[in-house]
């Protein structure tokens, strides 16, 4: 597994990582057992970043976490995790520093730790971007300890460009993928610049890269797979990359005619992503320990061919782009 500086942190983290918003909920039924069997296959393999977030099953994937970490020896994982999303309504004015640290004072609970390695606020609304005071507040948690680093997750190209001119933003979590390229124009080359990691989510369009899901594929009620197909309960960008679900099993097919031999889908979905030096860590999740394992092992497939990238880019081009290029 090969490992790169998290931007300015101090931190080494694996290039493949653990999402852990599958074992926490919202992905169908997966019970407390296999979210451990899963988040330690991924450890026993390599990974030695975890992400999650405080909504992720009211606590339970944070929750999940500290007791596999408080079960194993040797190096401990960066573990990063998310604030904001318990605000309801989730507006703008939400994100006061009375708020924030009552979010991280809880997370600091669950997680099992003085200090968060990573908070990140979690996909909150744009204006809240051209608010300096939410990011001096965040400045002050870390001056007090609670946090040691702090980042943002996004929705859009926009917002990512306007959280890396604040000096303390330490990371950008954003959709890319196969069919969620446009992230590696501006954006990527301006956090580089900056030195500000980069963390790839919704690297399989929410299983649509893995080649297993058709149009008999039947979800489960608490599957967001089911429930926000059209953004019913958050940014429609979260569920299938935003792509409509028809429009992407067809580039789906046209793609599986450029996976090698050797090859899963998902694996190739995930190498294409780190063929990208400006990502720092991709976070794909697991239901349960084998799928931990294949993710972790996308990292030893080979490089993609020039002609490879060149085709996947003229299927985004054609098929994907029109749904999704300039909406996010």
């Amino acid at each position: 597994m090969r490992t790169h500086p998290f931007g300015e942190t101090g931190f080494t983290v694996s290039e493949i990582g653990f999402g852990a918003w599958q074992i926490g909920g919202s992905w169908g039924e997966v019970g407390e057992a296999e979210g451990r069997a899963a988040l330690t296959a991924a450890l026993d393999a390599g990974v030695t970043f975890v992400d999650t977030a405080d909504v992720y099953g009211d606590g339970r994937s944070e929750k999940i976490i500290a007791d596999v970490l408080g079960n194993r020896r040797g190096p401990r994982p960066m573990v990063a995790t998310k604030a904001g999303r318990r605000l309801d309504p989730h507006v703008a004015d939400g994100y006061t520093k009375a708020n924030l640290e009552a979010f991280v004072d809880r997370s600091r609970a669950n997680l099992k730790v003085d200090t968060l390695d990573l908070v990140q606020l979690h996909c909150p609304p744009t204006e809240v971007f051209y608010r300096p005071e939410v990011f001096a507040g965040l400045d002050e948690l870390v001056a007090r300890g609670k946090i040691a680093h702090y980042g943002v997750s996004v929705e859009k190209v926009e917002e990512a460009l306007k959280a890396i001119e604040y000096p303390g933003v330490r990371s950008v979590q954003i959709i890319y993928n196969l069919f969620r390229q446009r992230p590696a124009g501006l954006f990527f080359a301006e956090a580089k610049r900056r030195n500000v990691a980069i963390i790839a989510r919704v690297p399989l369009a929410s299983g649509l890269l893995s080649g297993k899901i058709g149009r008999d594929t039947a979800f489960a009620a608490d599957d967001h797979r089911a429930f926000n197909r059209h953004g019913e309960a958050f940014d429609v960008g979260e569920t299938f990359a935003g792509v409509p679900f028809e429009v992407g099993l067809t580039a789906v097919e046209e793609v599986r005619a450029l996976v090698p031999l050797e090859a899963s889908m998902a694996a190739f979905a995930l190498r294409w992503i780190l063929m990208s030096d400006a990502v720092t860590v991709v976070i794909p999740g697991a239901r349960n320990a084998a799928q931990a394992r294949a993710n972790a092992a996308a990292a030893e497939l080979a490089p993609l061919t020039p002609a490879v990238m060149a085709a996947t880019r003229e299927i985004y081009d054609r098929l994907i782009a029109p749904h999704v290029h300039q909406r996010w």
